[in-house]
């Protein structure tokens, strides 16, 4: 598949851009011709990730934090009087937890709620009058922790299996207006996402988990993850054999809670 001719010239606005899987779609994008607008909330990472993408001169730096909806209609406004339209809306900002739920805070719970439920689904609203106009496509970044509970996980599971529910519905509703909805439920990739996963008190995690250091390599992920884009998959399972488990709790439920209480949380 010729992913140039999907994504060439193409307006791509994607959030968590500074790091991760974000990060490596800005580069595997502007490769195939796509003029990004780089969302998070690192400004300076930001900065430095537009310096080495091909095509800089076509890109923008735009600093965002999902937990201030207001400033989105700003952001808006700023992404369309220089474009003119919007293509596609990666929602790739979140973040994730390791913690109890019996111990994790009611700010860490709430926190990862504003963020990976309510910042995301009102930036989708805010978007969806340019994604209409032309008949684009939302990629929201779930993990397979938005199909079954794990330990460590509870809100950061609860936040990704809202937004399942939530996204389900809008594509059948804006199917009629030329919209595309494209779930991705990626397993353990490697990236910094558990450095940056929330602990019980609200302190970051800061180390790397083992699931994550072993984990599929970011740049397959997202070779994989932007062909199911280009085929606009209504959802997409990304990882090594632990994606299996997803099929298994469907198929064999009893037998799926006997193998994944054996797993280790990091």
């Amino acid at each position: 598949m010729e992913l140039e001719n999907n994504f060439e010239g193409k307006v791509v606005w994607l959030t968590g851009a500074s790091s991760g899987i974000g990060k490596e779609l800005s580069i595997q994008l502007s490769s195939y011709g796509a003029k990004l607008i780089l969302s998070s909330r690192n400004e300076q990472l930001l900065n430095e990730l537009k310096l080495t993408l091909q095509n800089t001169a076509e890109h923008i730096v735009l600093p965002l934090d999902l937990a201030d909806a207001s400033s989105f209609p700003e952001k808006f406004k700023h992404v369309t009087e220089k474009y003119g339209q919007i293509d596609f809306l990666i929602q790739n900002g979140g973040i994730s937890q390791r913690g109890t739920a019996s111990e994790s805070s009611e700010e860490v719970v709430r926190k990862i709620m504003e963020v990976n439920f309510f910042g995301n689904v009102l930036l989708t609203k805010t978007v969806l009058p340019a994604l209409r106009k032309s008949k684009g496509q939302i990629v929201v970044i779930s993990s397979i922790a938005g199909k079954f509970g794990f330990f460590l996980r509870s809100s950061y599971s609860a936040s990704k299996h809202a937004l399942h529910g939530y996204y389900e519905s809008l594509a059948l509703e804006e199917e009629s207006n030329g919209v595309s909805v494209t779930m991705v439920c990626p397993g353990k990739i490697n990236t910094p996402i558990s450095t940056n996963a929330l602990a019980a008190d609200g302190n970051k995690h800061g180390s790397m988990d083992h699931n994550q250091e072993t984990g599929m390599p970011v740049s397959i992920c997202v070779s994989q993850l932007l062909k199911a884009v280009a085929k606009q998959k209504r959802e997409v399972l990304i990882g090594n054999k632990e994606i299996k488990a997803v099929t298994l709790k469907r198929l064999l439920p009893r037998l799926f809670w006997r193998v994944i209480r054996k797993q280790s949380p990091t």
